[in-house]
């Protein structure tokens, strides 16, 4: 902590009262507003590149119009102010951990709504984290699958070797699928809708400090959320849905869906 000291000299006039204060030297210097909010500009655009499609322009008028443009569907889909400007309420959201895919406003579903037209759906862990017993981590998945399995048709049916439908691994920074983690904090982990390839897998960042509690980041409720993707589900933006792209604890005994993942799995799968 710095430590500031003052010498505080007081002017009484017999006309107005004039108080003038001044810091010495030794105070640290602040940044000026423009140095912060420049910051959080370079990091925002980082952000709606990442999660709304957002690309700079070769005018800087065209690029400040669609930069605008982008804070205001991002505003949106967190219901906050819609202003199209860099408040600290939009700042504040931008800083909070999520998953990596990005966000699709208005839609349930990634686009053609693909899902899996095969049952039961295989999968395969293809590493573990040591943050975690491997036993605990194998256990951790399988119930985070019967969440989605429990409330509608599909059934999924772990494999050892070879290829799975869904491939789940931990894996740090540039990982080989064009998307790197971020290290700790802010991206904790993304997934692939139905398909071939990368299609149906699930990555999770090991920067992240993986636990079964609100210490750290909570991998069956990540896991949950992730293979929602896997499985065909876009963000929702419902703050109480588990596709809701921010993370945030909830107690994890005894859990159930929401109302609005069970109605998007439904949807796609049946009931």
């Amino acid at each position: 902590m710095y430590h500031k000291m003052m010498r505080l000299s007081i002017l009484i006039c017999a006309a107005p009262l004039f108080i003038y204060i001044a810091c010495c030297s030794a105070a640290p210097v602040l940044p000026e507003p423009e140095s912060v909010y420049q910051t959080n500009y370079e990091s925002a655009k980082d952000y709606l590149r990442k999660f709304y499609n957002f690309t700079e322009q070769v005018s800087k008028n065209v690029t400040k119009i669609l930069f605008e443009k982008k804070i205001k569907q991002m505003q949106q889909f967190f219901h906050l102010h819609v202003t199209g400007q860099l408040d600290s309420n939009t700042v504040d959201m931008m800083k909070k951990p999520r998953c990596g895919v990005p966000d699709v406003s208005n839609y349930n579903f990634f686009s053609g709504k693909p899902k899996w037209r095969k049952n039961p759906v295989t999968y395969r862990m293809n590493n573990y984290t040591p943050d975690l017993p491997q036993r605990d981590v194998t256990e951790t998945l399988q119930k985070a699958l019967s969440v989605w399995s429990d409330v509608s048709p599909l059934q999924f049916h772990e494999v050892l070797n070879g290829n799975a439908d869904i491939m789940m691994f931990f894996a740090s920074l540039d990982h080989g699928d064009g998307y790197p983690f971020d290290g700790p904090g802010n991206v904790l982990a993304h997934a692939f809708s139905p398909g071939e390839g990368f299609g149906g897998d699930v990555h999770f960042d090991e920067g992240e400090k993986w636990s079964l509690s609100q210490r750290g980041i909570n991998l069956f409720l990540v896991a949950v959320h992730e293979i929602g993707h896997a499985l065909g589900l876009s963000h929702s933006n419902d703050p109480k849905a588990i596709m809701y792209p921010i993370y945030r604890y909830v107690n994890t005994e005894n859990y159930r869906l929401p109302q609005d993942d069970v109605n998007g799995i439904q949807a796609l799968y049946g009931k």
